[in-house]
C-alpha cells in the first residue's frame, strides 16, 4: 500500500491530487539532486532515483510511483525509450525533461506515451501543473482503455452466445427464446457466465 505524504505547496489555482509518489531519472547527479529538492520542498515524495533509462524502467516496476519524471538524454536507454516501456506497461504517467523544444522530439515523445514535458531551465512552480496534467491525462486514458476492453468483451461474448443459440436451435429444435433461456438458466444454476456456458455448448 502506498504511503501517503502531505499535500504539496502548490501554486494558487492548481488542483492537487493528494499523495504523489515520484520517480526521477537523470544521468546528472547534480540535476537529480536539485530536482529531488524541488519536489520535496513542494511536498512530493520522491520514492526512486535513476541514473539511466534502463534503471528508470526497472525502478518504475518496483517502486509504485504515481508519476515519473525523466530526462530525455540518458545512457542505456534514452528517456523516450524508457517512457515507451513504462507507458506500455501502464505503470504511471511520465513527464519528460528536455533542453530542447524541438517539434519532432516532442511528437516522438508523445507517441511514446509522454503526457507532459518541461523545457529546461524550469522553475519549481512549473512542476505541480505538469504533474497534475500528466496524471489527469493518464487517468483519462486508462478509463478509456478499460471502456474499450469492456465493450470488446461484451461484443465478443454476444457473438459466442449467438453462435451457441444457433447450435441449440438447430440441434434441439428450440425457439430462439428457448435457446437463450436455456443458456441463461445454466448460467445461473452453475454460477458461470453465459459466455462460458455458450463456449461449452459450442465445444460439446
Amino acid at each position: 500500500m502506498k504511503s501517503r505524504s502531505k499535500a504539496p505547496n502548490v501554486p494558487s489555482g492548481v488542483t492537487f491530487r493528494p499523495v504523489m509518489r515520484v520517480l526521477i531519472a537523470d544521468d546528472d547527479p547534480i540535476i537529480r539532486l536539485d530536482l529531488k529538492e524541488m519536489l520535496e520542498n513542494l511536498g512530493y515524495n520522491v520514492v526512486a532515483e535513476a541514473g539511466d533509462g534502463q534503471q528508470a524502467v526497472d525502478l518504475a516496476r518496483t517502486s509504485d510511483p504515481d508519476v515519473c519524471i525523466l530526462d530525455v538524454k540518458m545512457p542505456n536507454k534514452d528517456g523516450i525509450e524508457a517512457v515507451n516501456e513504462i507507458y506500455g506497461e501502464a505503470i504511471a504517467p511520465c513527464i519528460l525533461l528536455t533542453a530542447y523544444s524541438d517539434k519532432e522530439l516532442i511528437e516522438r515523445a508523445m507517441e511514446a506515451g509522454v503526457f507532459a514535458y518541461l523545457v529546461k531551465p524550469f522553475k519549481p512552480s512549473d512542476l505541480p501543473p505538469a504533474i497534475e496534467v500528466a496524471r489527469s491525462r493518464f487517468d483519462h486514458h486508462q478509463r478509456l482503455e478499460k471502456e474499450v476492453t469492456s465493450l470488446n468483451d461484451r461484443i465478443e461474448a454476444r457473438k459466442i452466445i449467438e453462435k451457441a443459440k444457433g447450435k441449440l436451435i438447430e440441434e434441439q429444435r428450440l425457439s430462439e427464446i428457448e435457446a437463450y433461456r436455456h443458456i441463461q438458466v445454466e448460467s445461473m444454476n452453475r454460477r458461470m457466465t453465459m459466455k462460458e456456458i455458450a463456449e461449452e455448448i459450442l465445444n460439446g
